[in-house]
Formats: structure tokens, sequence, C-alpha cells
């Protein structure tokens, strides 16, 4: 990252931490960076592109935190729960960006370099996922199938928790409780699928 891209990140990070996404304007990103408006388009083409950033780098070091915490779990519930609780724990440190940035990867615009760094991050969330059922249910070529299905039905049901604040959806209910049972019953599912499979 050269001296003009670290300080846009480093603008555009703490702005956004300071007042949330929406309330920032791309002037003031610019203004606080020290450099010409037209120099930040160079870096990325619009707010939502600084947002991928910034929270990619946020993912990726949830994700190696999880990655850290599943290797000592031998449940292959707690183990995906490991992989999952760093997203979440960073994810509740600034809702309103995390909800941004959801929508940006799930509609942001395809030709955005961000939007698909951040998308290969998903994927690598989802494979680490199969990668743990998968060897607990053995290397074969159908537990591999079902193991990839569950860990992209796995990042789904996380994609609702992490955006549940703005949706308003099951009120009262205990987020991480919900999402500890949907993960347990889609790995419970897995399962059954996979024995289903064996020869």
């Amino acid at each position: 990252m050269n001296d003009k891209q670290a300080r846009i990140f480093d603008a555009a990070s703490s702005l956004f931490a300071e007042h949330g996404f929406e309330s920032v304007t791309t002037q003031q990103i610019s203004d606080r960076a020290q450099i010409a408006a037209g120099t930040l388009f160079r870096y990325a083409a619009s707010k939502g592109e600084l947002l991928l950033m910034i929270y990619n780098e946020d993912f990726r070091a949830a994700l190696e935190r999880g990655a850290l915490a599943a290797r000592t779990r031998t449940d292959p519930v707690e183990a995906v729960i490991a992989l999952i609780r760093p997203v979440l724990e960073s994810a509740d440190r600034q809702v309103e960006n995390t909800v941004a940035y959801q929508r940006e990867l799930l509609f942001g615009s395809p030709e955005d370099r961000y939007r698909s760094e951040g998308l290969a991050l998903v994927a690598q969330l989802e494979a680490a996922i199969a990668e743990r059922l998968s060897a607990a249910a053995g290397e074969s070529e159908a537990a591999r199938e079902q193991a990839r299905l569950a860990g992209r039905s796995v990042f789904a049901a996380l994609h609702l928790a992490l955006v549940r604040p703005v949706t308003g959806a099951h009120p009262g209910h205990d987020a991480f409780a919900d999402l500890r049972g949907q993960i347990a019953q889609i790995i419970a599912g897995f399962f059954t699928s996979s024995e289903r499979k064996q020869p």
C-alpha cells in the first residue's frame, strides 16, 4: 500500500468508526487524508468501495482468528462456531458499518475489485467450514460436495444474523443462540445426508 492509499485507508477507517458509513462523505475522507477528491477516486470509485477495502481487512483478520480457534475444537458444531465467532465479535463493534458492508458484498458493482476480494473471503470461510465437515464425515466426493453446500448454508445464516439489527426480524430472540441452533441443524443435516450417500 503506497502512502496516499494508506492515508485514504486510515482516514476512511477512522471516519467510518467515528460517524458511521452513512454519515461520512467522500469529501470528509479526502480532507482528512489531505488529498484532492479526484485523487481519492483513483483508489476507490465510491464510498462503498472504501468500506469494502477497510472491512475486507477486518474480515480477513477475523477469519484468521477463527481458524486458529477452530483448530482446538473436535466437535464439528463447536469448530464452526469458533470459525465464525470472531466475525460476529467484529460486527458487534460497528453494527451500521457491518450492515453496509454486507449490502456492498451482495449488491456492489461486479467490477469492484474490493467486492471481489470480499467475496473471495466469503468463499474462504465457506471452504474452511466445508473442510472441517468433510474431514469429520470422510473424504469421499459425496461428503465433500455436501460439506460445500453446508458451508454455503452456514454463511447464509451468518449473513442474516449480521444484518438482523436493521431487518427487525425475530425481535426478542437471542441472535447468537438462534445462529448456534441454525448451525447445529445445518451440520446435523449434513451428517444425515452424508450417511445416506455412503456406498
